[in-house]
This record gives C-alpha cells, structure tokens and sequence, in this order.
C-alpha cells in the first residue's frame, strides 16, 4: 500500500510492463451447493480502469467480494503484485493495497462525514499524506468538504457514494474495486461518479476494477471490459472493441451509441442473454 494519493514516479526495476498487477485464474466460489463463479480469470494493468459487466445474478458482486477476501475461493488463485491473496482476511488484503467499495455503500451512518473518510485511514501505518489526501479527497468532492461535519446517515444517496469512494480512498490503495457505484443513482449523478472515476484514475493513475449493471458509460469510461453471464466470463476485449460487438449493442446498449446511451438520449434496456 502507498503512503500518499500523490502519483509518485516508479521506479524502474518495479515496473513490469507485461505483467498484471492483479491476476485471477481459474477462480471458483461457491454458496454451499450453488457455484457462483465458474472458472473466472481476468487481469488489471498498471493505471487500467477494468470494468466487469453482467446482469443481475452473473456473479460480479462475488467476484469482486472474493478478491477482498470477504468470501474464501473453492477453486483458483488471486495474485496481486506477484504475491497469492487467496484465503487472507480482509483486512490483511485491504493493508496490501486492494481496497473494496462495497455495494449499497456500507457508511457509518451515525459519524460524520469527516469521521468517515479517517476511518477509511485506520490500516495506513504511516500517517504521513493524511490530511493532504484528506485535501484531495475534498478536492475530488466537493460536497463531502460542505457536509463534512454532517452525520452520513443524513447524505443522499448520490453523497453517500461519495463518501464511500473517499473512504477507501483514505487508504492509499493501490487497486480501488468499485462495486456498482450507480446503484440507485440518477442518470445526472451517474454521470458525475464516473467523470471523477476518470479523474482519480487520470491523476493519480490508480488501477481501478469497477463492477457496473450500466454498460453504456461503463465501456465510455473503462480501457477493458469483461462480461459475465451465469458465472462465467462470456466475453472479454479492449472496451471500444467491446462497444463495437453485435451481442454487446444489442442485449447491453439497445441497440444505439454509447454517447447516446451515456448523454441520457436514449433509454437503456436488456434482456436475457446466454452466450454461447
């Protein structure tokens, strides 16, 4: 894990410029009898966005929760900086550097927004950067700097999501997974989450997996895709190949243009879908 937010040149004996930072193969997770995740292997670059895509049921939110740890693989590794994660706890995954932004936001309802955003700190050893990635974080939004002596249970929907991001982002991670960060958003403050999405990524150039039902701003904003449907990663590609496929414009954009779909001109919708 980082001590600071602030991009830092590498150095060169530690970039591997062809090798993944995250790695997953072959991974299997089951709920008792019922296998979520099926074979699954997917990796994330150095300063990539990967975004994970699926409807409901496909497994995405498992996927995400076993590379933090919070579930325990059957099956298959998870290699971060060359190092297994596989069958650590969480808390020891999230000190590595692989930090979870859980879906339905999971804030501490009664502390403060400010409060909130230290928590996210509580794994750093070293307290040097705090308050000036605390400055980032307020810089990046805005409204947690105005609400910030306000209790998190008191936030919209839209603020909490925030506040969520700006928690994990407290503790300097190196990878940031995204867990459906537009549920239950409207389209204008879908928009805004994943402009500064871009924008962390851009200036700070953190590795970020983001799992997202909205494929059309997904594809618009991520540098590779994966889809996964029962299970099991069904397709997978650079995202403007991606927005190019027949399948993907026609069970995941409707059938129109991703600026369409991102701008709010067109309704989005889906329907069932087994890749073969």
């Amino acid at each position: 894990m980082s001590t600071s937010l602030v991009p830092q040149s590498p150095n060169p004996s530690e970039v591997q410029t062809t090798e993944p930072l995250l790695s997953v193969r072959n991974l299997e997770t089951w709920y008792g009898p019922i296998a979520a995740i099926k074979g699954v292997s997917l990796d994330l670059y150095r300063g990539d966005i990967v975004t994970v895509l699926g409807a409901n049921g496909a497994g995405k939110t498992t996927l995400l929760n076993t590379l933090a740890g919070v579930i325990d693989p059957f099956k298959g590794s998870v290699h971060f900086l060359g190092q297994a994660l596989h069958g650590l706890d969480p808390d020891e995954v999230a000190r590595r550097g692989l930090v979870l932004v859980p879906e339905g936001r999971q804030v501490f309802p009664f502390l403060t927004v400010a409060e909130n955003l230290r928590m996210g700190a509580f794994a750093r050893q070293q307290a040097q950067g705090m308050e000036s990635d605390l400055e980032r974080v307020y810089a990046w939004f805005p409204r947690l700097l105005e609400r910030q002596r306000q209790a998190a249970g008191l936030l919209s929907g839209g603020e909490q999501q925030m506040l969520a991001i700006g928690r994990a982002l407290m503790a300097s991670p190196t990878v940031l997974l995204l867990d459906e960060p537009s549920l239950g958003l409207s389209p204008l403050l879908t928009r805004e989450i994943f402009r500064i999405i871009e924008r962390i990524n851009s200036e700070t150039g953190m590795s970020i997996l983001v799992v997202e039902q909205n494929a059309a701003i997904a594809l618009a904003t991520a540098h590779h895709g994966y889809i996964m449907e029962l299970g099991r990663v069904a397709a997978a590609g650079p995202c403007a190949e991606l927005r190019e496929k027949d399948d993907v414009k026609e069970f995941y954009l409707g059938g129109v243009s991703h600026r369409e779909l991102v701008d709010g001109s067109k309704q989005r919708w889906k329907r069932r879908k087994t890749w073969r």
